[in-house]
């Protein structure tokens, strides 16, 4: 054990572990041949201590004869430490999210605390590396103002990864219709206040924000499609490549219940929660969110007379494409569709155009032009286009209350952040504390 500590102690043998280290991290996993320029400051740290020489020891000698200072600095070192370890572990390992919306009930619940793989696909580098440290897109103290600056702009570049993204994965990914917001409705998605009212009225009754990727608004939502595949809804049935999925077990429907005996306090005990149940005096239904097992449970308990599944087929121009007259498309009746993947080439017309045309435009960079019934791209005429990156379709599973790609259409790959991975913790904003805290979901995987 001596002989270990005298190892360990050679100050040549820590700069080479801590310079392996640095090199198969940053340079060859980071792919960055750049960042070989950290090794002189590794080799002045362990072994040459030229800095140290000219600034550290009058710092800690400094610290040692003033006592303010060295409260000061004490404070100022954790701080920076504290920084730099966090964003490292999540840039390149695990970040934190929580649950702002129920669009995944009940598989994922408002207020669950989501560890995110980013080693899982490969962690993606930022876009933007200059910005507040724990911060996403706008400043805490005024949210007209970004809260990262642009003076650095970097292509998308992903590392490798443990594995790939494949369907059935719960995904968090960057919403690709959040590049744009309305400051005077920041919440609302800009693309319908724009549909809805025309974009010279948005534009003269509010600014906007355009944001990069990478600090676009997270979404969590299941992959249920990927690229290459072809997806169809039809009654809330999705078939994927001709194949029924079935519903995940906590993926929730509306429901239409009619029955004696039914009352808020029986379905409350079902796991269904007061705000979401709905009752039509003149019809004499109920009208809730259910999953699978809730379902069941209903059926088997002899309450309910008729228990049938809601059927939301309305036309309308926030679904994608948001074309009416070639996509006559719903939220359960919706395709078929097929999902772009990188390299391969699909011929243009003016009919599918709409499904293609904003990932030519906004996700691959290409000038699109329609003159004279032709389609132009980057000034030349063309009819067909070959995709330069992976696409995917991604869905809640709370079907009937989610705003995913059957509204914003194609999820690009560089809008991939992670894949969802365990539940570190998890609270009821309706309840108080303790009671509050749900101890049954911490500590759980994600599926």
């Amino acid at each position: 054990m001596g002989k270990l500590r005298e190892i360990l102690a050679c100050r040549w043998v820590r700069f080479g572990f801590v310079a392996a280290v640095y090199v198969l991290w940053f340079v060859v996993w980071g792919r960055s041949w750049w960042m070989l320029l950290g090794l002189p400051v590794i080799y002045d740290i362990y072994i040459s201590k030229y800095c140290y020489r000219l600034f550290w020891k009058a710092h800690l000698d400094k610290k040692e004869g003033n006592r303010i200072y060295r409260s000061v600095m004490g404070w100022v070192e954790a701080i920076v430490f504290a920084v730099v370890v966090a964003t490292l572990i999540r840039t390149y390992f695990v970040e934190m999210y929580v649950i702002p919306s129920g669009s995944m009930e009940k598989t994922l619940l408002v207020g669950d605390c989501l560890g995110v793989s980013k080693v899982a696909y490969g962690p993606r580098m930022p876009n933007t590396p200059l910005s507040v440290p724990f911060v996403h897109n706008v400043s805490p103290l005024d949210p007209s103002k970004k809260s990262y600056v642009e003076w650095i702009k970097r292509p998308y570049k992903r590392l490798a990864g443990l594995d790939t993204l494949e369907r059935g994965d719960v995904v968090v990914f960057n919403c690709p219709e959040a590049d744009t917001v309305a400051l005077i409705s920041p919440q609302s998605n800009y693309y319908q206040l724009v549909r809805a009212y025309g974009r010279q009225a948005v534009l003269q009754q509010s600014a906007i924000m355009v944001h990069p990727v990478d600090k676009r608004d997270n979404y969590i939502k299941r992959a249920v499609a990927i690229h290459g595949d072809t997806l169809q809804l039809k009654e809330g049935a999705l078939t994927v490549n001709g194949r029924e999925i079935p519903l995940e077990p906590y993926a929730e429907m509306f429901y239409n219940i009619r029955g004696k005996g039914l009352t808020l306090v029986y379905f409350e005990s079902l796991g269904v929660t007061r705000e979401e149940i709905g009752y039509d005096n003149e019809l004499d239904m109920w009208q809730m969110p259910l999953y699978h097992e809730q379902v069941q449970q209903l059926r088997a308990s002899g309450r309910a007379d008729n228990i049938s599944r809601v059927v939301i087929d309305r036309v309308e121009s926030d679904i994608f494409p948001h074309d009416t007259v070639r996509y006559a498309w719903s939220l359960d009746n919706f395709g078929p569709l097929w999902v772009p993947e990188r390299g391969a080439t699909v011929a243009l017309t003016l009919d599918n155009l709409p499904l293609y045309s904003r990932i030519i435009k906004n996700y691959e960079g290409h000038d699109l032009q329609l003159r004279d019934g032709a389609i132009y791209i980057d000034g030349r005429e063309s009819d067909s286009y070959t995709f330069a990156m992976n696409y995917y379709f991604m869905m809640g599973d709370n079907r009937h209350q989610s705003l995913d790609s059957r509204f914003f259409g194609f999820v690009p790959e560089d809008h991939v952040v992670g894949r969802a991975w365990f539940i570190l913790f998890s609270t009821d904003k309706s309840r108080s504390f303790p009671g509050n805290i749900r101890l049954s979901r911490m500590f759980t995987a994600i599926r």
